[in-house]
């Protein structure tokens, strides 16, 4: 199927699962998706600890770019005669190290960044998916609600059958039956109807009794790229890899510093001298040489945890991308199984299953057709429109997955 013949059936299906949608109650509020995410972004926990460490990460940078703190010397010896010193020193790495601390702070700045993102596009995946299933629960109550109210009109009509002695009683209590299991399920939905709004609060960080409204309708969103520019987008865009490739690219920088530090450091120092009682006052001049005696142990030791942290990250970089691309055409697939079934259920099954049960209660009515029957067209069409407004949500969380993957709109 082409992306135009894909849009082109979206759009017919969008408007048969409009018009399933049953009225919702009115005193309920309606709950903005774009309103939760923006409130998301903003008081999210998650994404303001991730955007605090990001922070630090940066400011860590000029840091490690500066010199150490001079120091200040003051001295006095008396013996013969009364000795004061007064001067200061400074240490001085060698030549290209505090650049490398620099680029080194800079990578893992960048990491922090990715992260940040990355955090970001889950936190909204998550409260995305959360949303459509509070979505799914409001119509899968309001299908059973329509189902209720039919049945407590078979109810009457069975009843009523059955006291001129054209009907069977156990249609009265299979209907009442089916009522109950009815309640049931609903109080079922209720429970995870409370559920997500504590989800959809924790991710707000607003207190998990706090109200919600009730869920926009949805439509379905067509994807807008194909399978191998999603691939491709994933090496662009997206901040689950990029932080991982900031991470070799880290390691890269952190063997470079490891190995200059084979060379030495250096101090340099002035000191001004002072004699009492003769007055004489001098200066002194120092040059103090870090000598890496100890390098077998040390620095050379450090160059292999260098070097295996950078091969490490590097096994990281292709574990994760493979990961993502098996989440990216999973993810795929889902969303055009449910397109598929969407398309089938709009525009076939439910329509069928429509006139069935209008078929069998005009059978019911002239003693044509068994209750059974007519209960069974009924529970039918039930599961049907539950089946298709699943669909429509798992449709568009495979979406949201997606865009937490890629990092922009699939």
């Amino acid at each position: 199927m082409s992306r135009r013949d894909r849009n082109d059936v979206l759009g017919k299906v969008t408007l048969l699962a409009v018009c399933l949608v049953l009225p919702v109650h009115a005193e309920e509020p309606r709950l903005s998706l774009q309103a939760l995410i923006q409130q998301a972004a903003k008081y999210n926990p998650d994404i303001q600890a991730a955007e605090r460490r990001w922070d630090a990460a940066k400011a860590r940078i000029p840091q490690a770019q500066t010199l150490p703190d001079p120091r200040i010397n003051l001295g006095y010896k008396e013996l013969e005669m009364r000795e004061t010193m007064y001067g200061f020193s400074q240490a001085l790495p060698f030549p290209g190290k505090l650049r490398l601390r620099g680029e080194v702070a800079a990578s893992e700045a960048d990491i922090s960044e990715q992260d940040y993102l990355a955090i970001a596009l889950q936190v909204i995946a998550a409260l995305k998916q959360a949303y459509f299933d509070l979505h799914f629960i409001h119509q899968s109550e309001a299908v059973l609600e329509n189902t209720q109210r039919l049945l407590v009109q078979f109810e009457a009509t069975a009843e009523a059958r059955y006291g001129v002695g054209q009907g069977a009683q156990q249609d009265v209590f299979r209907a009442q039956a089916e009522i109950s299991r009815l309640l049931a399920r609903l109080a079922t939905l209720e429970q995870k109807k409370q559920s997500l709004h504590a989800e959809i609060n924790r991710l707000l960080n607003l207190p998990p009794a706090d109200p919600l409204g009730t869920p926009e309708a949805i439509r379905m969103t067509p994807l807008k790229h194909q399978l191998d520019e999603l691939n491709a987008l994933l090496d662009q865009s997206a901040p689950l890899l990029l932080q991982r490739a900031k991470g070799v690219e880290r390691g890269g920088k952190a063997v470079e510093l490891a190995q200059r530090d084979y060379y030495p450091n250096f101090e340099v120092g002035a000191v001004g001298l002072r004699e009492e009682p003769t007055g004489k006052s001098g200066y002194q001049v120092m040059l103090s040489v870090e000598v890496p005696l100890y390098f077998q142990t040390k620095q050379r030791q450090a160059v292999r945890e260098a070097q295996a942290g950078r091969e490490a990250a590097v096994e990281d970089l292709q574990s994760i991308r493979q990961e993502l691309l098996f989440r990216i055409k999973d993810n795929v697939a889902q969303s055009e199984r449910a397109e598929q079934l969407v398309k089938l259920l709009g525009e076939a099954i439910i329509p069928q299953a429509r006139l069935t049960l209008a078929s069998a209660q005009a059978g019911y009515a002239v003693g044509k057709v068994d209750f059974l029957t007519l209960l069974n067209s009924l529970l039918t069409l039930q599961e049907n429109e539950i089946e298709l407004h699943g669909e429509m949500v798992e449709h568009e969380k495979a979406l949201a997955r997606l865009e937490a993957i890629i990092g922009e709109q699939p």
